[in-house]
């Protein structure tokens, strides 16, 4: 277990400590998944430096054409965030059915990405999203797409011990966008996902073709998955029941789920992978088109 607990009053004074102990100490926030594994000994550091009291960080803002979360902000301030439930409703969506209302109440968005699992809720909400994170270290600040911040199962490529995700930006929907979340498992709450899926579209002023589409998927790789695939058959596509169908398909083909004794067959999630995208795209369409009113 850690030696010392240290709690910065700034980014630049929790860097500093995690420079003073040259990767023996880890940035911590809800701590939900980092104190479990540094008690079954999976993972071990001198010191944790707690950023929760950090000004600014626990802020859930508009900001030009962007929406930010901070690197504190917990699921249960996201689930309640009007802003949010307007503007992104699958993050709202997906924040609900993470863990209990206690987990909620202490993890973070920010450490749901830097854990880096496959299955995250958070984390395939907001690649369904486009969104980025902002990771901020010795040598200043820099922008990446929260995609490409997943190496594999666990494996982030953000170093708690010299890094902090300090913020994620969402961009701010334009008119005629909707969102949703779907997720499955052997019960409601308290579960591992069987599957979940998150959606984001945007109409053409027509109101009847797809501009553009996103869809997120996991646990069907090493990572939080994008079905690019799919989203390009969806460009400019008429919104029809027909079109969110043939999506599916081009998704469940491109996805690669296997079968998982804690979860179900291959055969079972292939099939319902593409229900959940078809259901996704339906209620994102649905919301896309109150916006356009």
């Amino acid at each position: 277990m850690w030696q010392a607990y240290e709690i910065p009053n700034s980014v630049e004074e929790a860097l500093s400590i995690l420079s003073a102990f040259d990767g023996q100490a880890q940035i911590i926030a809800g701590g939900t998944d980092l104190v479990i594994e540094m008690q079954e000994g999976r993972h071990s550091v001198e010191c944790l430096v707690d950023v929760t009291r950090i000004p600014g960080l626990d802020r859930i803002e508009r900001t030009g054409d962007w929406i930010l979360v901070g690197a504190a902000v917990t699921f249960r301030q996201i689930k309640d965030s009007p802003l949010l439930k307007e503007q992104t409703r699958v993050l709202s969506e997906a924040a609900a059915t993470v863990g209990a209302l206690q987990i909620q109440t202490a993890a973070t968005l920010a450490g749901n990405v830097v854990s880096s699992l496959p299955a995250a809720d958070g984390c395939v909400a907001l690649i369904s999203l486009d969104a980025q994170a902002q990771i901020t270290d010795a040598g200043g600040q820099q922008w990446v797409p929260v995609e490409e911040l997943f190496l594999g199962p666990g494996k982030s490529a953000v170093d708690p011990s010299r890094q902090i995700l300090t913020s994620i930006r969402i961009p701010l929907p334009g008119p005629r966008h909707g969102s949703a979340w779907e997720r499955i498992g052997r019960r409601r709450a308290l579960v591992l996902p069987i599957l979940n899926c998150g959606v984001s579209v945007a109409l053409r002023p027509d109101g009847q073709h797809l501009e553009w589409a996103r869809i997120g998927l996991g646990p069907v790789s090493p990572v939080p998955f994008r079905a690019h695939q799919a989203e390009a058959f969806l460009r400019n596509q008429p919104a029809s029941e027909e079109t969110f169908v043939q999506a599916g398909e081009i998704a469940a083909g491109e996805a690669k789920p296997r079968t998982s004794r804690l979860r179900a067959s291959k055969e079972y999630r292939v099939e319902v992978l593409k229900v959940l995208v078809r259901r996704g795209l339906t209620r994102a369409l649905e919301q896309a088109r109150e916006h356009g009113n």
